[in-house]
């Protein structure tokens, strides 16, 4: 092990060491100190995909002339400031709170889709049901965008999760790959078509900034997924651990705005859909007591998590018993903090309390379902219920 990280090891562990490619931070002040220090460790790799991709896969992006320039989570600039400031402005306090009532209706209307579906066939699946939609809803309609297509946005969501923060082969990397590309060409469109349109909206608004279209869906690539593949996802992990009964909180506790609000806040800091993020040391410098070469990737561990990686890409293990991180350092910190906190855990309590009220007398059906399992994002894929009577 090279010196200069095991000098970092009182800060990081390094289990695993001659699987991982990464610098593991733990300790949630350390954590702290890298997001807060982004000219030491830059955010440049935050979007690089984890595995490198293969010749096919490549040939299929370039054919559609697939670009991701770096905007907002990966800018390491002074573009970033301004760039930020805009896309800010689509997620104040008031324009959070003002979507409460749209976030209720869709949530309501969601669970009473589940609980007919219920009546129907005996069981349904939370994650289908009332996770995967009103998230993308409220993010489209947040950003002043058209509200279509809801299934392939979905589909390339999590496909594009997977070609980026996954480690597929590469026949699975080509399969993604198709996806990726017609889920830029369909941005691509939308991006000239929310240029022109009259009204406000996040592409015209950023446009005016001087954003260039390349630069455009750069941005709306990951903003349309992060924007709401991550809520269904915190959404998911939430329904699930109520049903299973690990949480301090009960499922009829839920029903409750009190009660709701607490367990998402429970699994923001024990569980949530974004566990780890990367970063890059720009230059040779220290942290804490250690000293970090250039160019060492970084992975920092957000909360606690249960990812379980392939060789050679082993990603971070459970945080320590008792270890905590709370929700204000799940969704980052400083500069490149999380623009949609606020809305993520408002849309998870509504969606888990209207969930809990519509569905009172339900039982988990399977206790083991298949979990998505990334480098930085995790969650169950499904939590399908059935009714106790």
């Amino acid at each position: 092990m090279n010196p200069a990280m095991t000098a970092a090891a009182p800060l990081a562990e390094t289990s695993g060491q001659a699987r991982c490619p990464y610098l593991v931070v733990r300790d949630p002040d350390t954590v702290r100190d890298v997001l807060h220090r982004p000219a030491d460790f830059s955010p440049a790799n935050a979007l690089v995909a984890v595995t490198t991709l293969a010749g096919p896969a490549l040939r299929v992006l370039q054919r559609v002339g697939f670009a991701l320039p770096p905007v907002l989570a990966s800018n390491d600039t002074d573009s970033h400031a301004g760039i930020r400031k805009v896309v800010a402005g689509f997620f104040t306090p008031a324009t959070v709170a003002a979507m409460e009532p749209r976030i209720r209706e869709l949530a309501q209307e969601a669970a009473r889709n589940a609980a007919d579906r219920l009546d129907a066939s005996g069981q349904v699946d939370l994650v289908q049901a009332v996770a995967a939609f009103p998230p993308a809803v409220v993010m489209l309609e947040l950003l002043g965008l058209p509200v279509r297509d809801l299934p392939d946005l979905k589909r390339w969501g999590l496909d594009s999760m997977e070609l980026f923060w996954g480690w597929p082969d590469e026949d699975r990397q080509l399969e993604l790959a198709h996806s990726a590309a017609d889920f830029y060409v369909w941005l691509r469109k939308l991006v000239a078509e929310a240029v022109a349109a009259p009204g406000r909206n996040l592409f015209k608004s950023l446009a005016g900034h001087g954003l260039s279209t390349p630069e455009l869906c750069s941005l709306g690539y990951f903003l349309l997924i992060a924007g709401q593949e991550t809520t269904t996802q915190l959404i998911s992990t939430t329904l699930f651990r109520l049903l299973e009964g690990s949480a301090p909180v009960t499922w009829t506790d839920a029903d409750t705005e009190g009660g709701s609000r607490a367990m998402v806040r429970h699994v923001l800091a024990t569980e949530s859909s974004v566990p780890t993020w990367r970063r890059v040391a720009a230059h040779e410098t220290k942290l804490g007591d250690g000293l970090i070469p250039a160019g060492t990737e970084i992975l920092l561990e957000l909360s606690g998590n249960r990812i379980t990686a392939p060789a050679p890409a082993m990603a971070a293990q459970a945080a320590r018993p008792g270890q905590t991180r709370g929700p204000g350092l799940v969704f980052g910190s400083g500069i490149h903090r999380c623009l949609g906190a606020k809305l993520a855990e408002l849309e998870a309590a509504i969606v888990v309390q209207e969930a809990a009220l519509a569905l009172p007398e339900v039982l988990l059906q399977n206790y083991r379902p298949d979990w998505i399992r990334l480098l930085s994002f995790q969650a169950p894929r499904t939590v399908t219920v059935e009714s106790r009577e």
